[in-house]
């Protein structure tokens, strides 16, 4: 996995990539694959809220240095649609909040990291007034090297953790080893730091472990990430028309498709499917969730599923799909390079991809215009869609560290959590102005040096709420902002919304075969029966007990599908 690199279908490792890597982009983070949470007793298992949640967070104090083009509504990020002017950015940290002492900090990395004391280490280190020392570990392994740290008692002063990796004993590890930050940000104590009390509380709910305030979190926009796609250019210049139901996509399918002209409609659909079918979310186990007619129901055992699964492998069977995505999984190559050649004309990914493949193509083929579909109902009317978790890579600080280095580590993030248009977001993003970017006509760009050293770093510590904002190509990032805006409108939350919930880990392995099987049967080379069955095995093998589980938390705490 390298930064900025593409995969067919959506990747949780790709997202991070192409936008902690460059979070002036996109700031925000993946929703979590497994997390927890618990009782004030210290619980490994089950989730916090009612009045135990509330005395938790930290104030909110909406920021109020810099006022964004678009504001935020139905979930979506703020939106920056302007030229970047340098000398206008505002200061959001006034003084220098570190007391000089050193942290040391192990997070996951992409490619190579730069030396220890470069220009970018230096500058940041000298704003936030704290000597913070990167342990860069490799992305693509870091889940073994975080079991092994976690289990020794070598522990850096700070880790961060994606939600991706929070599986087998790291949960149960996060609540031993990692300090309650609660004294320090629960309720009005977060004033100290407006950057962090501006974090939406959502985020901060997420952030949430073992009935403590565990996490500094980067917080996200909740509603899907997945947009479909389209190459909007050759859309206009053919007469085509954006489908606004799964029969019409269908039926735009064939006409696009011409095998003999090196011509396909769509790579593999299956997770715009999931939305336009109004699946409940697959991005994390307890979002999968959902009460229906009072009874709790798991995504895998609704018709909904089934029915996407359906549409999908028919695409695949009419011979509409690019024969790449037919080879193997969903995510088997870059898309990028066939897309631009007009090899296909849809594709399902994150967002982020909207803004990266525009830039990838502005230099060499300007007639090229990528743009995000609507999601549709599969019946031609409204989707119904569901929220991903609004957090979902977090920073914890060991529970052994003095008070001075928590003190040090929160003045950190409170620069590096610094909203857009402001000089401490420049720096943490960008770097240095004429060392690690240039600006021409309000585009900031970065140099060799800026690439090789301002990447994921400090934006791992804690960012600002959910952020997009491309000076060089603005109409993408209105266009994304409010896409998010009109998809929200239809975004529902489903009854584990926002809860940090670890499963018993006797379940933790229950539904790991799921994804192969959907990805074999859209291909033709399983059947829905054989998921019907495997749907009858997963009940019988723990399935129907995990639901009494999760009944049990909503007894205990309420759902909170009513927001």
């Amino acid at each position: 996995m390298t930064p900025n690199s593409a995969t067919s279908a959506p990747s949780r490792r790709s997202f991070l990539a192409s936008t902690a890597v460059a979070a002036a982009a996109v700031a925000g983070g993946m929703p979590l694959l497994a997390a927890c949470g618990g009782s004030d007793s210290g619980s490994r298992e089950g989730t916090t809220s009612g009045k135990n949640l509330k005395k938790l967070l930290p104030a909110y104090v909406a920021g109020n240095v810099v006022t964004p083009d678009i504001p935020a509504k139905n979930g979506s990020a703020v939106g920056f649609t302007g030229k970047l002017d340098l000398a206008g950015l505002k200061t959001s940290v006034a003084k220098k909040l570190g007391k000089g002492g050193k942290v040391t900090v192990m997070s996951p990395f992409w490619g190579s990291p730069p030396k220890a004391d470069n220009a970018y280490y230096r500058a940041m280190n000298d704003l936030i007034g704290v000597d913070v020392v990167w342990q860069n570990q490799d992305g693509n392994t870091y889940e073994q090297k975080l079991g092994a740290v976690l289990a020794s008692s070598e522990v850096p002063d700070v880790v961060v953790v994606p939600g991706w990796n929070m599986t087998g004993k790291i949960p149960s590890a996060i609540i031993g080893k990692f300090a309650d930050l609660g004294p320090y940000l629960s309720g009005d104590a977060v004033k100290k730091y407006p950057n962090l009390a501006a974090i939406p509380p959502d985020a901060w709910q997420r952030s949430i472990f073992g009935g403590k305030l565990r996490g500094l979190p980067m917080p996200s926009s909740y509603v899907t990430g997945i947009v479909p796609l389209y190459r909007k250019d050759i859309f206009d210049k053919e007469g085509y028309e954006v489908p606004r139901s799964a029969d019409e996509f269908t039926a735009l399918a064939k006409e696009i498709t011409n095998a003999k002209a090196k011509r396909w409609a769509c790579l593999d659909m299956k997770w715009t499917a999931f939305n336009i079918f109004g699946v409940f979310s697959g991005e994390e186990k307890s979002l999968g969730w959902n009460l229906v007619d009072g009874k709790l129901v798991y995504r895998i055992e609704t018709e909904e599923y089934l029915e996407a699964l359906e549409w999908t492998r028919k695409l695949f069977a009419a011979g509409y799909v690019h024969p790449d995505a037919k080879l193997g999984k969903s995510n088997a190559a870059d898309p990028g390079p066939k897309f631009a050649a007009g090899e296909f004309l849809i594709y399902n990914q994150d967002i982020s991809q909207w803004w990266s493949r525009t830039a990838e193509q502005a230099t060499q083929n300007p007639d090229y215009k990528i743009w995000g579909m609507d999601i549709f109902g599969h019946d031609g009317g409204n989707p119904t869609l569901w929220a991903k978790n609004p957090a979902g890579i977090f920073a914890f600080v060991n529970k052994k560290a003095s008070e001075s280095v928590i003190h040090d580590v929160l003045a950190a993030a409170n620069v590096t959590a610094a909203p857009y248009g402001t000089k401490e977001y420049m720096l943490t993003n960008y770097g240095v102005e004429g060392t690690h970017y240039t600006v021409k006509d309000g585009v900031p760009t970065k140099t060799d040096q800026g690439n090789n050293e301002v990447t994921n770093a400090y934006v791992m510590l804690a960012s600002p709420g959910a952020t997009i904002a491309h000076p060089d190509f603005p109409d993408v990032a209105k266009g994304q902002v409010e896409w998010q805006q009109r998809m929200g409108a239809f975004t529902k939350k489903s009854s584990f919304y926002g809860m940090q919930i670890t499963e018993p880990s006797r379940y933790t392995n229950l539904s790991n075969d799921f994804e192969q099987l959907e990805d074999d049967i859209v291909r033709g080379r399983k059947k829905i029966s054989d998921m019907q069955q495997a749907v009858s095995d997963w009940k019988s093998k723990g399935g129907d007990k995990l639901r009494d589980w999760y009944q049990k938390i909503l007894d205990e705490n309420g759902s909170t599908a009513a927001h």
